[in-house]
């Protein structure tokens, strides 16, 4: 098959759509860890809403089984991208070269430490646009996730088809 050839695609026939009781299910654990990161930040006046938290709900609540979904994922994911752009952000250049570089050094090192979470991919370009501190890194990075990942292990496991984390370590 030629490179080009290889851009149609390989005719793989759709998935089937998923039962309405799991969409329902899906959409109100979505629902819920939003409304806890939502409102704990309207509340507390602390900044708990990450741009790519709604990306991380996703999988933690459509795709709870796969290693992104894994809570050492999320969290150090979170983590470990926010640190780089920080690091980038603060120490390289605040320039766009300096952005792509964090950015590309973060899903290395994610990949590196075991811990890639590709919502997390996005944080290195937040940290740049909004200018982040220090402070980025607890609030709302590392307390987002863990609230996000604290909500999916209560909500995931009422389901008697789930059982959320498959690890933890």
């Amino acid at each position: 098959m030629s490179y080009f050839q290889k851009f149609k695609g390989l005719s793989t026939p759709l998935p089937p759509s998923p039962p309405l009781s799991q969409v329902g299910f899906i959409w109100f654990g979505a629902f819920l860890a939003a409304t806890v990161v939502g409102s704990l930040a309207y509340y507390t006046k602390q900044p708990l809403v990450l741009g790519s938290f709604g990306a991380s709900i996703f999988v933690l609540f459509i795709l709870p089984d796969t290693p992104f979904a894994q809570p050492r994922n999320v969290i150090g994911g979170h983590f470990v991208s926010t640190l780089t752009g920080l690091v980038f952000l603060h120490f390289v250049s605040p320039d766009w070269w300096s952005m792509a570089l964090s950015l590309a050094t973060a899903l290395s090192v994610m990949q590196l430490l075991r811990v890639p979470h590709p919502p997390a991919g996005s944080n290195p370009f937040i940290v740049f646009l909004v200018g982040a501190n220090w402070e980025f890194l607890l609030t709302p990075t590392l307390i987002g996730a863990i609230l996000l990942v604290l909500v999916a292990l209560f909500y995931n496991n009422i389901s008697k088809d789930r059982s959320y984390p498959k690890y933890w370590l």
